[in-house]
């Protein structure tokens, strides 16, 4: 087609029709995108398809937010079009079954009362100005006639999206979407034979309260005691919450091997020394203080390497503590304040804690040749060192710790995450269970049978009973034995279980008959986010971080890094001259005796001098450092900018005049 074709008014309707075409194929394929961001800012992980394409029933996303008051606020607008951006995202991942309204609650409207009706926040933005709405609501999707929040059905709130949240939205709101698409309470079964529920303190001869943890859960989940006696955990169970297990028996191991392979969860506490248990089982069996607990058949199948043997001891992160009223805080090797810079920013469950206090914990390692993923939680410093556990459990001086430490300069992983595909501990299926051996001499078989039958007359419940046994053992015996886990398996697990008293991490008050708890560790948040996260099941546990949306130029970075050190030695020098002046200053100004002579003499008028015009000198030397870095950056913008400017047009107009030329050569051959 020539020029002269092209620009025929036949031409440009041509061309007019091709745009309104391309137009509408993109308005109804609005999925037809490309993620150029290094870190895939706008895909979404796997896990976020998978959760909501496959909702069962349609849910509404609302998202609130106060577009009209932020035209002054550049920075809240860019963060509130990203937020809306994964919200669409998120909606065309659900094959129609999510919806979005974006809604500005503007101020007396009908739009704000529904806002604060569902619990969004208002904040204000700057000093004396408007206050903006930024929330999410998720609800069961009902009728547009019907918007009233009280209506009897699923609703989740997220009241303000703070910016610092950015980096696990997509993680909050899919957490936001589960909660509503599945309203019953996650069922947590918890294996233990401490206290943890309360108990008696024989000692003291009073009732034990329940640590605050539990209370913590029972706020938000459905929590069952298991019975370690078993041989089978309840199929409605969700999450296994094992806290320092102690010699369980293999039936209970094996339950908890095939909860795990077929889908279930775990959150594991275990503990070289747990030098803060109550020493009293709901049994009545006590339990010693210190006593370390494992589970190496089950850690060995999920590739974990640990020792009950060590404990970890860290000089870097040592609490100080008192171990007794009259002695003054010392800092105790096996008692550990793990600090904001040791724990993941990567993992949901620690990026937004500050700190986490344990007790002799032990250490957690992938085991050599292990086929599952080791995502460390929580680390020590380097400067730390595993000690006979025998050590510390025996230890009554703090101090006697410091005689025996020895850093190995490595960091040693305290909690981690476990995940991917595992093979069953047990390959040869449910352990046969070893019975005493019991001799039946024939002669006495039909005494035996005659018993029998006399305890049967005299108890007429007994033969319904032994059917009711005979029934509940059926399951048992037809149930299929799981080889291996058909999803990844998510395991999260600490090498201290200490951590979860109250202790440790919080003191709690009596006010009028509540509990009021005053925390001052983050042990509680781990607990709930570990839950939290693996409440949801593989496909939240699987969904990224989505990095960081601040991209800073490392270049300019690189050079302001350059010029600092400048800055520093030009700095350092001029302080030390300034130290070498006055100390002969000092000189100058004494006589032989060393007497201060009380008098400007011409020497140390001359050494002031020399001293101030060194000063000026540097002073101008450091001026000259910052305005060359400031050139050098401006420098380096203008450089950006005619690359942007000009180069990306010049390099287009290379390539459509190469394409030309091409043309007419192939034209000339043809020919």
């Amino acid at each position: 087609m020539n020029s002269k074709a092209l620009f025929s008014p036949a031409g440009l309707v041509g061309i007019a029709v091709a745009l309104i075409v391309s137009v509408v194929i993109i308005s109804f394929l609005p999925s037809l995108r490309i993620d150029l961001t290094e870190d895939k800012l706008y895909t979404l992980s796997e896990g976020s398809r998978n959760i909501v394409s496959n909702l069962e029933n349609p849910i509404e996303l609302r998202f609130f937010y106060s577009e009209s008051a932020t035209e002054d606020q550049p920075q809240i607008r860019a963060y509130g079009t990203r937020v809306q951006e994964l919200l669409e995202e998120i909606v065309i991942a659900s094959d129609g079954n999510l919806s979005l309204s974006v809604i500005d609650p503007e101020p007396f409207s009908e739009d704000e009362d529904l806002a604060t009706q569902f619990g969004i926040q208002a904040v204000p933005v700057s000093q004396g100005g408007q206050s903006i709405y930024f929330g999410l609501v998720v609800s069961d999707a009902v009728d547009e006639a019907d918007l009233n929040p009280l209506a009897p059905r699923a609703v989740e709130a997220m009241p303000l999206i703070r910016p610092d949240q950015e980096q696990f939205l997509e993680y909050e709101f899919m957490k936001l979407i589960i909660t509503v698409s599945e309203p019953d309470r996650t069922v947590i079964g918890l294996v233990t034979e401490l206290e943890i529920d309360g108990g008696f303190n024989p000692a003291v001869g009073q009732a034990t309260p329940p640590w605050f943890v539990m209370d913590l859960i029972r706020q938000l989940y459905e929590v069952r005691r298991v019975d370690l006696t078993g041989d089978s955990i309840e199929e409605d169970i969700d999450i296994l919450m094992i806290v320092h297990p102690q010699d369980l028996s293999e039936q209970m191991l094996y339950a908890i091997d095939q909860h795990i392979l077929g889908g279930g969860e775990a959150l594991v506490f275990l503990d070289p020394n747990a030098d803060s248990m109550v020493t009293r089982s709901p049994q009545g069996a006590l339990i010693p203080a210190g006593m370390s607990s494992d589970m190496a058949v089950l850690l060995d199948a999920w590739g974990v390497s640990y020792d009950a043997s060590k404990v970890l001891t860290d000089s870097d992160l040592a609490l100080r503590v008192r171990m007794s009223q009259n002695e003054r805080p010392s800092p105790h090797l096996g008692m550990l304040g793990v600090q904001r810079g040791n724990l993941s920013q990567e993992d949901v469950i620690t990026s937004r804690l500050e700190s986490i206090n344990v007790s002799s914990a032990g250490a957690l390692a992938q085991a050599e040749g292990a086929s599952t993923s080791f995502e460390p939680l929580i680390r020590s410093s380097n400067n730390a060192m595993l000690m006979d556990a025998a050590l510390v459990e025996n230890m009554t001086e703090p101090s006697i710790l410091f005689d025996e430490f020895e850093s190995q300069n490595e960091s040693f992983v305290i909690a981690a995450r476990v995940s991917g595909a595992i093979n069953s501990a047990f390959p040869e299926g449910r352990p046969e269970v070893v019975e005493a051996e019991t001799e039946e001499p024939a002669d006495d078989t039909a005494e035996e049978t005659a018993a029998a039958s006399s305890v049967e007359a005299d108890n007429p419940a007994q033969p319904e009973q032994s059917e009711d046994l005979a029934v509940a053992e059926e399951p048992v015996e037809a149930q299929v034995h799981l080889a291996s886990t058909d999803a990844p398996a998510n395991i999260v697990i600490f090498a201290d279980s200490d951590l979860l008293t109250d202790r440790l991490w919080v003191q709690v008050a009596q006010f009028l008959g509540q509990r009021i708890p005053q925390p001052f560790a983050n042990n509680g948040d781990f607990l709930i986010n570990s839950l939290d996260n693996l409440s949801g099941g593989a496909d939240l546990v699987s969904i990224r971080s989505r990095g960081t949306y601040s991209r800073p130029f490392t270049r300019v970075v690189e050079m302001q890094r350059q010029a600092d050190d400048r800055l520093r030695i030009e700095e350092a020098e001029l302080l030390d001259r300034l130290a070498e002046t006055e100390a002969s200053l000092a000189q100058l100004n004494q006589d032989e005796d060393g007497n201060p002579l009380g008098q400007l003499t011409p020497e140390i008028q001359t050494e002031i001098d020399r001293f101030n015009n060194e000063m000026v000198d540097t002073r101008r030397r450091l001026r000259d450092v910052q305005f060359q870095l400031t050139e050098d950056i401006d420098a380096l913008g203008s450089w950006l900018k005619a690359i942007n400017a000009l180069l990306v047009p010049i390099l287009l107009t290379i390539i459509a005049l190469l394409a030309h030329f091409s043309r007419i050569r192939r034209r000339r051959l043809a020919h």
